[in-house]
Formats: structure tokens, sequence, C-alpha cells
């Protein structure tokens, strides 16, 4: 016996109402991730990851491997420096992103945040500067020579795609 009273088409009615209770849960579920990825804290564990790290090695990779060896070397070195930057970087970015969001929106706030981002940007490219500049101090000149092509290379090696 159903709950429902039987009617011509109520198969077809059925499948309708499932499927409107699938959608819906679609939507809700999709509203969440969205609502998650707007409030929640971000995670250490993504603001450490260094994807600079992999384009320095592929640089790496491309030099002489007596250079290649020394650039290698100074990167692990100066890897958990070169990721606290990086963290520091992106985390000043959220603070940025806290102030415009902040109701009320205070104006000096926003200012004090992009203030801090600027110089985290700044402490982050002088450590990478800093990193390279020790490497090719003790490179050849075919391996400096070679660094210093290497946008041209990527650049080329695009093209060649």
């Amino acid at each position: 016996m159903s709950v429902f009273p039987r009617i011509e088409g109520g198969g077809r009615m059925h499948w309708l109402l499932l499927g409107s209770l699938v959608l819906n849960l679609l939507f809700v579920g999709a509203a969440g991730a969205v609502a998650y990825r707007y409030t929640s804290p971000v995670p250490l564990k993504i603001v450490t990851r260094v994807d600079l790290m992999g384009r320095l090695d592929r640089m790496a990779d491309t030099l002489p491997p007596d250079d290649a060896k020394v650039m290698h070397a100074q990167l692990r070195a100066d890897e958990e420096k070169i990721a606290a930057a990086q963290a520091d970087v992106r985390l000043s970015q959220d603070d940025v992103r806290r102030s415009l969001r902040a109701e009320p929106f205070d104006a000096e706030a926003m200012r004090r945040a992009m203030a801090a981002n600027h110089g985290a940007h700044e402490r982050f490219d002088q450590l990478v500067h800093d990193m390279l500049a020790s490497a090719a101090s003790r490179m050849s000149v075919i391996g400096r020579n070679k660094l210093a092509d290497w946008p041209a290379q990527r650049a080329n090696a695009r093209a060649e795609r």
C-alpha cells in the first residue's frame, strides 16, 4: 500500500520528485562548499606549499651538471626560509582580504594590511634574490649564462610546443 494515491502518470511524478531532490542536494552541497571556501581559515599546509621551488628546480636542471648541483644545494639550504617567507606573503594577502570584507569597513586597516603585504613581498623577493646570487657566485661562466638565458629558453620551449 502506498502513501501516495494512485493517479495516472504517478510514476512520472515519482521520478520528477526524486530528480528535484537530487538537484536540491547538489545545490546545497555546492553552496556549502563555496561558503566553506570563503569562511574557513587558511590551512597552514597549503600556505607552506612552495611551488616556486619546483620552478627553481626545473631551472637548475637546465644547467650543466656541476652548476645544477650548486643550485640544488643552495635551494635545499634556503628552502625553509623561502617557504616561511612565502607563507608570510600568503597570510598577509589573507589579511588584506579580511580587511576588505570587514563590516564596518576600515580604510586605514586596509592600508596597514596592504603595507604589510608589500613588506612581505619585498622580504620574499630579497630571499629568492639572495639565494640565486649565492648559487650564481659558485657557478661556472657557462652556468651563469644559462641561468641568464633561462626565461628566454622557457619562452622558446613554449613556442616549440
